[in-house]
């Protein structure tokens, strides 16, 4: 155990992901800023990364070249060349990244029996196939509804909230059995479900609201038993899928009722509001047994190009919501146009690649880097490890242990000043000058075992 590979991303050099020259350990320290891991105590297992896969994001995927199409899908699934994803997430018929409002059923079918998810053959289900063969295996699948059919709910229409009326708890529960077996019949194993996307939001765009309590009873006594009774029990149902502000309240009131917490796997958890990661902490605490996911984290407000803030807000996020006991990352659209999109109302964000469909030009942003350096070196399966910051520094870090038995640690410098550290392992030293604005992974392979 001499060296550590260093691969490094900086706002000011044209470092992207680039492997650097390998740094030296030795017996001596050489800075009071030392950055100690402890492979010996050990938290959370990683199930991996992955972002979702929008019907924005494929039609988007598909008006462009095929070339670019397999850049797009080698870039973030292929386990060496790309960024190593192994997640992704669906929408159960629409949501805002859709081209429009749509569901698998007709008008008041109580009986579901025009269901129907031809649609998703157009677009999604051949992207989510592409990915599949880039990353040369299967994904895990997260699916999620933003509304049940309008006709369901107490506003009339899927957009601005509105409720889902107790009398169609248990046919919108059916929804979730015929959507998980026509995804099977299609080739695609849905892996997890989260009972509602955004359960405390109001939304122009496809949305359904829940108190706590209302989740709690339509998973305890509806979705729960008719997954159990489809004989679909393996699935994981994550609830809340929602901001980490409240996380801990919502997820109390559902997980302190005996009944209701047996079906649940995990919670979901979003960035948008706050980055009160501690509220992860507080959770799993209460209960160790549950399982955190981060569902969704996007930039909001259009397209930001060349923007370094943003990749600095995901890798912020990771290393934050990671030290607080969460398991695997999602992003948002994996994908979307020079717009921004497509949205049907408008609500345009940013994705870590932006495909121009006029020019044919693929765009990575800063946060295609800074995810990288997460994804591509920490593997599902591995463990989070302890690492300690000890001195004056402003760096950020977390550490994992793959069960290869390499460690991977990733530090960021977010300020306007260099940062000069050692890491420390099993009482050897290696000093490292963390440039400003910059990201870097760095990969102690273990010889020794």
């Amino acid at each position: 155990m001499e060296k550590i590979r260093v691969i490094h991303t900086s706002r000011d050099t044209t470092d992207r992901l680039k492997e650097k020259k390998s740094i030296l350990f030795s017996k001596e320290k050489s800075s009071n800023s030392i950055l100690k891991i402890n492979k010996a105590r050990n938290y959370q297992k990683i199930v991996g990364f992955g972002g979702a896969f929008t019907e924005a994001a494929a039609y988007t995927f598909y008006r462009m070249d095929k070339e670019k199409q397999e850049e797009i899908v080698r870039s973030y699934f292929d386990p060496v060349y790309g960024l190593g994803y192994s997640l992704g997430r669906v929408h159960i018929h629409s949501c805002d990244f859709a081209l429009g409002n749509y569901t698998y059923v007709e008008e008041n079918d109580k009986e579901l029996t025009t269901f129907d998810i031809s649609r998703e053959r157009k677009w999604v289900l051949p992207f989510i196939d592409f990915a599949r063969k880039a990353r040369k295996q299967d994904l895990l699948l997260l699916a999620s509804p933003w509304s049940p059919p309008g006709w369901m709910k107490s506003n009339g229409e899927m957009n601005n909230g509105g409720k889902l009326l107790p009398e169609y708890y248990q046919v919108w529960s059916n929804y979730y059995v015929k959507y998980i077996q026509a995804m099977k019949q299609e080739g695609f194993d849905i892996w997890a479900i989260t009972v509602q996307n955004e359960p405390a939001a109001v939304q122009v765009w496809d949305s359904c609201i829940y108190s706590a309590e209302e989740e709690r009873d339509f998973l305890k006594n509806h979705l729960g038993p008719t997954l159990e009774n489809a004989g679909l029990a393996n699935i994981k149902i994550y609830i809340w899928d929602h901001n980490r502000d409240i996380l801990f309240e919502r997820a109390d009131t559902v997980l302190s009722d005996v009944e209701a917490a047996k079906y649940v796997y995990g919670v979901g958890n979003h960035w948008y509001v706050s980055e009160e990661f501690e509220s992860l902490s507080k959770l799993h605490h209460k209960y160790p047994d549950k399982h955190i996911l981060f569902t969704e984290g996007c930039q909001e407000g259009g397209v930001h190009l060349g923007s370094w803030d943003t990749g600095e807000r995901y890798a912020r996020n990771m290393i934050g919501d990671f030290a607080n006991w969460q398991e695997g990352w999602i992003d948002w659209n994996l994908i979307l146009d020079e717009t921004g999109g497509p949205n049907h109302v408008g609500n345009l964000c940013d994705a870590p690649i932006i495909a121009d469909t006029k020019t044919q030009q693929l765009h990575y942003n800063s946060s295609y880097y800074y995810i990288g350096h997460f994804s591509k070196y920490i593997k599902p399966g591995a463990v989070r490890i302890e690492s300690t910051l000890e001195g004056n520094s402003n760096i950020k870090q977390v550490a994992f242990l793959n069960e290869d038995n390499s460690i991977t640690l990733v530090a960021m410098n977010e300020s306007e000043n260099s940062e000069v550290f050692n890491i420390e392992h099993e009482g050897q030293y290696a000093e490292y000058e963390l440039k400003p604005h910059s990201i870097a992974t760095f990969i102690i392979a273990d010889i020794e075992g």
